[in-house]
């Protein structure tokens, strides 16, 4: 069974940092593209960003951009999302997210992706 299971989500400050983890277990996505999405309440689903199987090329979303970095570890099967900087506006429900296709590239579109983790909380008070 393919799972993928965020943590690290909090309630922090404006302007502090938070590290969230995403774990995969029951296949390897070591040649995968992963993304980051989030959902605030009465919102729908938006990107933040993504990162190809390689590390290599990333992608994010303007209003992150600067302020979050995406990252990988292949060896330990996991994604990061680093946030610094954060603002009130950041407050959301995480995902992380996995495409399915061998040496998949980035993509800022939910569809695209085939494996999606159960939500991590985020609050930033200001």
């Amino acid at each position: 069974q393919v799972q993928l299971v965020e943590s690290g989500g909090g309630l922090v400050q404006a302007g502090n940092s938070l590290r969230l983890s995403c774990a995969a277990s029951g296949r390897t996505f070591s040649w995968n593209a992963m993304g980051w999405f989030r959902q605030a309440p009465g919102k729908e689903r938006e990107f933040v960003a993504t990162i190809d199987w390689s590390g290599s090329s990333t992608y994010y979303a303007d209003s992150v951009k600067g302020r979050f970095t995406i990252s990988r570890d292949n060896a330990k099967n996991t994604e990061y999302l680093q946030m610094d900087s954060l603002k009130p506006e950041d407050t959301a429900t995480y995902y992380c997210a996995a495409r399915g296709g061998y040496r998949s590239s980035t993509s800022q579109y939910p569809a695209n992706y085939d494996y999606w983790g159960q939500g991590t909380q985020v609050t930033v008070s200001s």
